[in-house]
């Protein structure tokens, strides 16, 4: 069985990201010299950071009294102050949550910290304020750090499909038990982090603890608000009703974007690392993917994936090739043609051991497996 994303959340040991932990080193060592503090309110630390060493020390973003701050500096300290009026944090040391990002969804999607940062998102991308994509950078890449310790020691399978899927169909059930399967096989199941076919699988790994009747009832409950458009606030309310009734589903993890902003992110993956820069978001999922990916039926997205996937592959660039499983002959071969030009590429190289097209969804784990030998 491979490490739950939950329990590999160990990381550089100089960094820290919760008060537990800043606690903990302050005890233990006497000294923070050296060490990151990411993001934590030290309000009330006053007293252990006027009497600890900190030189060469780095806080980005921790609220703290200012003769802290001052004495700190004093130190020798990096001290990056909070950045007020943002909607969200730059420094933030751990991945969001569901919870986290629809926070406030009684009052509506608009209202959401994950609503309020596209709307920053649009505004500040429009005017190229230098301090404002500073900001996106920063933020961009502690979420990048948080996903790197999440995974670190996981078999991590990526599944690609289209947001079109809707829910109530027999492709998004099907999605949901391959979901569920790879979950239940070990795997840490990572998608695009949105709606339609990234939500059904990210709803299977959620599902993965139940008993199998539970996927079937989830998903004719979610069935009610089939698609994000028209609106959102129903489509996240139906997923969160499916949260409440079954508590303390399994893990998996979404990586969405920004970028594409009027798609919402699903609220089943237990972690999701969400990110501005398009760009870095595609080819950090696909990196990830150590374990392999499939690639569901989907538009010009999935197609720019499955080459984006395939180049690495192509050159070794990341090491061995890691299989590609694409699903739907008649979708692949004629609808997009994106399967015989695949092959081609593959052709007398090692790659081509690793490629293969299924016509089900169900036989998607089977190939993946085959692959993988």
């Amino acid at each position: 069985m491979q490490t739950s994303p939950a329990h590999a959340a160990h990381h550089d040991d100089r960094e820290i990201e919760t008060l537990e932990e800043f606690d903990a080193v302050v005890a233990a060592r006497g000294t923070l010299t050296g060490f990151r503090v990411q993001s934590v309110d030290l309000t009330d630390r006053t007293r252990e950071l006027l009497a600890t060493d900190t030189s060469e020390a780095v806080f980005l973003g921790c609220p703290m009294r200012e003769n802290a701050a001052a004495k700190l500096r004093t130190d020798g300290a990096l001290v990056f102050p909070p950045v007020p009026h943002l909607p969200f944090d730059p420094y933030r040391g751990l991945l969001y949550s569901p919870d986290e990002l629809f926070d406030g969804l009684e009052k509506g999607y608009e209202q959401t910290p994950d609503a309020l940062a596209y709307a920053w998102f649009q505004r500040t991308r429009a005017d190229g304020d230098i301090y404002a994509s500073m900001l996106r950078s920063l933020h961009d890449d502690a979420v990048s750090d948080a996903l790197d310790e999440l995974l670190r020691g996981t078999q991590v399978v990526g599944v690609m499909g289209g947001h079109a899927m809707a829910r109530g169909t027999r492709e998004y059930a099907g999605a949901a038990r391959l979901g569920r399967e790879l979950a239940r096989a070990g795997f840490t199941v990572a998608t695009g982090g949105g709606p339609g076919a990234m939500e059904a699988a990210n709803l299977g790994a959620y599902a993965a603890p139940f008993e199998d009747a539970m996927l079937d009832e989830a998903c004719e409950l979610l069935a009610t608000a089939p698609s994000f458009t028209p609106s959102i606030t129903d489509w996240a309310r139906a997923a969160f009703e499916v949260r409440s009734r079954w508590p303390r589903g399994g893990h998996s993890v979404g990586i969405p974007t920004w970028f594409y902003g009027h798609e919402p992110p699903n609220a089943f993956a237990s972690h999701i690392a969400k990110y501005f820069a398009n760009a870095t978001r595609e080819d950090g999922l696909l990196a990830r993917s150590n374990a392999g990916v499939v690639f569901l039926p989907g538009a010009a997205g999935t197609v720019q994936e499955i080459f984006d996937n395939a180049t690495p592959n192509y050159y070794e660039s990341r090491g061995e090739p890691t299989p590609m499983v694409l699903v739907d002959r008649v979708h692949w071969t004629q609808k997009l043609p994106t399967w015989p030009l695949l092959q081609a590429l593959a052709r007398e190289r090692s790659m081509e051991a690793r490629i293969a097209l299924v016509d089900r969804i169900e036989e998607a784990p089977a190939a993946l497996k085959r692959l993988t030998m």
